[in-house]
């Protein structure tokens, strides 16, 4: 039996889930997921379904997790204001933190899983690349109190913390609609249907913005990296796939994978009204091609993909502190767009490009 015992909270998510897949394949952890919702992360986890929110119900339903030496923070309860998010979302933290204090007598580490709000990318331009020595910005922020909170928990005792800040995390969830992948992957394809070309949908500088893209698999690695990396102890980490891109520059093999032209490159729109009425059309579209029974409203939030293409300003993070750390791994942009599409075809969630299209083709 594996010495290490991963607690993973939010694990359906696309982050929890990119973690996952890592941490099965290198058979070194014993593996417990947490999330509201049922489980279908297959075989080898072993989940607990638990409401973080809940104190009394979730203690009890955590109380027989005294194997627990990791545990991975990934979780987010959204609310209707940046102010409203702070209690939730440090409380959902202290009541999972303070359970397995109590009841695993191995833990060794508290990884938060951050992103870069912590720089204010989503007020508008941020200071670039950004730095964790950055000064935070004005708060409301729950990233940041969920930090102070754990650093000061963490004074004294015998495990660690670690933070991990990403940038437009490419991955694949069902009930995670603020995805980038699926934003792409659905505005392409119906796109497609159609006969439309790919066109950028967002703002004109969005496009030309200089850009961070950070593979959900490769943030997995990292992941388990930084929580059993002594250099990593009690600090954060920005962490990407290694390069800077731009939109404009990956959109035409983008376009390609998807088996498309990209014509007029960029004609803005906006997503949420433009795709109100796409749901019959893609109820067609998966009985045409054979696709996994899920609605757009599962895979895709509309209004958050407007929000991502319209950010007109430079988005890129420094991870040379990482790279001091000891962490040497490198994602290329356009291996990660082709693959990770591809899974999405092999799964059955879009259909494939028409003709031969290699990774492209549906299993």
């Amino acid at each position: 039996m594996a010495s290490k015992t991963a607690v993973i909270a939010g694990a359906t998510g696309i982050v929890g889930r990119g973690l996952i897949d890592h941490l099965r394949s290198t058979g070194d952890w014993n593996i417990v997921s947490i999330s509201r919702r049922e489980s279908d992360l297959g075989p080898g986890v072993r989940h607990v379904q638990a409401d973080l929110l809940d104190k009394s119900a979730s203690s009890r339903q955590l109380s027989e997790l005294s194997d627990a030496t990791h545990i991975f923070y990934t979780a987010y309860a959204p609310r209707p204001t940046w102010a409203e998010e702070v209690a939730p979302n440090v409380s959902m933290l202290v009541n999972l933190v303070e359970t397995l204090e109590r009841v695993a007598p191995k833990l060794a580490h508290v990884q938060l899983m951050q992103g870069t709000k912590w720089y204010g990318n989503h007020l508008g331009p941020f200071s670039t690349p950004a730095r964790e020595t950055d000064p935070r910005h004005l708060p409301p922020n729950f990233y940041y109190d969920q930090q102070d909170w754990l650093v000061e928990r963490q004074r004294g005792k015998r495990w660690s913390w670690s933070a991990l800040r990403p940038h437009c995390i490419m991955g694949f969830a069902v009930g995670s609609p603020m995805s980038h992948l699926m934003g792409l992957a659905l505005y392409s394809v119906i796109s497609r249907e159609l006969g439309l070309p790919l066109r950028w949908p967002g703002h004109p500088s969005a496009f030309a913005s200089m850009y961070n893209f950070t593979d959900a698999r490769l943030l997995g690695r990292a992941m388990e990296w930084a929580a059993t990396t002594q250099a990593c102890e009690n600090e954060a980490f920005n962490m990407t796939n290694g390069d800077v891109d731009r939109w404009e520059r990956v959109w035409p093999e983008v376009a390609e994978i998807f088996g498309m032209e990209t014509g007029r490159k960029v004609q803005q729109v906006n997503l949420q009204r433009m795709m109100a009425d796409k749901e019959p059309l893609w109820a067609a579209m998966r009985e045409k091609y054979g696709l996994q029974p899920f609605e757009l409203k599962q895979l895709v939030s509309w209004p958050w993909a407007d929000w991502a293409y319209s950010t007109p300003y430079d988005q890129v993070s420094s991870i040379a502190k990482a790279r001091r750390a000891g962490w040497t791994a490198v994602q290329d942009t356009g291996t990660m767009f082709r693959e990770l599409i591809g899974g999405l075809v092999d799964n059955r969630i879009i259909p494939p490009a028409p003709g031969p299209a290699g990774s492209m083709k549906a299993s």
